[in-house]
C-alpha cells in the first residue's frame, strides 16, 4: 500500500443553486463532481493558483475570491490500493466568462472535461468527489464545529460512467 499526498486549491462558486464543477477525466476522481483547481506550481501563492486553475478547467476568469478555508480527507483508492491524503484550501469565489473553450495546456494533463453548473440538489455521495462533498456539508452545517475534522474513505471506488 502506497501513502500519496496530494495538496490543491479550488474554487466554489454558487449561482441560481447550481454548484460550479468539473467532470474529472483521470485519477480517482474520474467520472464525479470535482471542484475548480488544482496543485500549485513552483513559487507561486495559493491565490494565483486558484485564478490559473479556474482559468484552466472552466475558461472563466475568477472576478473576487474570499471565504478560505483548509480541510482534509484520505481517500483509500480501490483500484490501486493507494490511500490518498487530500489536503485542499478552498475559496468561495466569483467569475466571469472568459473564454469559450479551455486554454490548451503544453506540459501537462488536463483533467477537467470542462465546466458544468450542477443543481446541488443533483450533487450525491455517488457522483462527486470529497471536496464536493465537503462543500454539500458546510451548506447544511449550521456551525463549523467539526467541519474540519478528518473525513475517510474507505473503498473509494472509481465511478466507471
Amino acid at each position: 500500500m502506497v501513502h500519496k499526498k496530494h495538496f490543491g486549491v479550488y474554487g466554489v462558486a454558487y449561482a441560481n443553486g447550481h454548484l460550479l464543477c468539473i467532470k474529472k477525466k483521470i485519477g480517482p476522481y474520474k467520472n464525479r463532481f470535482d471542484l475548480p483547481g488544482g496543485s500549485q506550481k513552483e513559487s507561486e501563492g495559493l491565490t494565483e493558483t486558484l485564478v490559473r486553475e479556474i482559468m484552466e478547467e472552466t475558461g472563466y476568469g475568477v472576478s473576487n475570491y474570499g471565504h478560505s478555508r483548509c480541510y482534509d480527507v484520505f481517500v483509500e483508492d480501490n483500484s490501486t490500493d493507494d490511500i490518498i491524503h487530500h489536503i485542499f484550501v478552498l475559496y468561495t469565489i466569483k467569475v466571469i466568462k472568459k473564454y469559450d473553450k479551455l486554454p490548451e495546456l503544453t506540459h501537462e494533463t488536463n483533467d477537467s472535461a470542462g465546466p458544468i453548473w450542477v443543481e446541488i440538489s443533483d450533487l450525491s455521495a455517488e457522483n462527486t468527489s470529497p471536496l464536493v462533498a465537503r462543500v454539500l456539508e458546510e451548506l447544511k452545517s449550521e456551525s463549523d464545529e467539526t467541519l474540519f475534522d478528518v473525513k475517510k474513505y474507505k473503498n473509494w471506488i472509481i465511478s466507471k460512467d
